[in-house]
């Protein structure tokens, strides 16, 4: 299991990395394993947006909170018949037993060997500490990046600009798209009751 680092302002994996990939940058491909004999490709979800979530590790704090809240908002994903993909270093089994403990509805796969190659190809690897790094990515239906984002390695950076990239690609669907604005991060908190933090 690898630990979340709290990081001085001055240290860091964002120094120690590549930038992340920019928006109008074609995704690079690949086909990772998801849990034991299950491997997934991006060219799988052609024609459709693949929201891209690299995260450091399975178990950790921040990071459950993370997955978990993308776990529950995937009807809002499919209205925009988003593919949601979590990638961190972890092995198949860890991510069977991750997925199974915590009840995920979608693939998480194994940037695991060679360790971190699709993290480094996106610029979200952490070389100091051996993992990937926080970054989200929404690829459009023809495989280029829309838009990216770093978010700091303890902080979870929540569904917003993920639903405002997947806003701007224009392709929401369904009956709820015509009623009503998609609800903002602290509205879903108040409808939980605050059971999970999304930001």
């Amino acid at each position: 299991m690898v630990e979340e680092v709290d990081m001085a302002p001055d240290q860091g994996s964002r120094q120690e990395s590549d930038s992340v990939l920019a928006a109008g940058t074609s995704a690079p491909p690949f086909t990772l394993k998801s849990i034991p004999g299950k491997s997934y490709s991006l060219s799988d979800f052609r024609g459709k947006p693949v929201v891209l979530v690299f995260y450091p590790a399975d178990w950790s704090p921040v990071c459950g909170d993370q997955i978990a809240l993308y776990n529950e908002m995937l009807e809002e994903f499919a209205e925009y018949q988003a593919q949601v993909l979590g990638v961190s270093v972890d092995g198949e089994w860890c991510h069977k037993a991750f997925a199974e403990n915590r009840s995920i509805h979608f693939p998480l796969l194994c940037d695991f060997e060679p360790k971190g190659e699709v993290s480094r190809r996106y610029g979200a690897y952490d070389r100091v500490n051996g993992m990937s790094q926080r970054a989200l990515f929404v690829i459009d239906g023809n495989g280029m990046i829309s838009w990216s984002y770093l978010s700091p390695i303890d902080v979870n950076p929540g569904a917003d600009g993920i639903f405002a990239a997947l806003d701007k690609l224009g392709i929401r669907t369904g009956d709820r798209a015509s009623q009503q604005p998609r609800p903002t991060t602290i509205e879903r908190e108040r409808k939980n009751d605050g059971e999970i933090s999304a930001s």
